[in-house]
């Protein structure tokens, strides 16, 4: 099981081999979770809507992580998805994170605290 700062040694030295199951495993157990709006460049999220995305945003941000590596948080979704299929429609979070980094985010209130 990762911890977050295995995780983020991880993202650093191999990002490749980071997975969106390992990811969410990981902040169900060390955060606690409160589904919060949150804006992602054109993306507008509702509390309760796409709440992946808002825990890995939430994640990132608190741990400072450059949008590079919040980018491979998103696992295959973004590695295959839509690296794979740049004209593609699917994983709106991740089109827009790419397009608007951190500017682009924001959230109604905190979404993660640490358990």
């Amino acid at each position: 099981m990762f911890t977050t700062h295995t995780l983020i040694d991880q993202l650093s030295t191999n990002p490749q081999s980071v997975s969106f199951q390992d990811v969410m495993a990981l902040i169900d157990d060390e955060y606690s979770f409160t589904p919060t709006a949150f804006k992602n460049g054109s993306q507008q999220n509702q509390a309760g809507e796409n709440n992946g995305s808002c825990k890995i945003l939430s994640f990132a941000q608190l741990n400072n992580l450059p949008q590079e590596l919040t980018l491979h948080l998103f696992g295959d979704f973004y590695r295959l998805d839509v690296l794979n299929n740049p004209e593609g429609n699917d994983h709106q979070n991740i089109r827009q994170f790419i397009l608007n980094g951190w500017e682009g985010v924001s959230f109604a209130s905190s979404a993660l605290v640490k358990k």
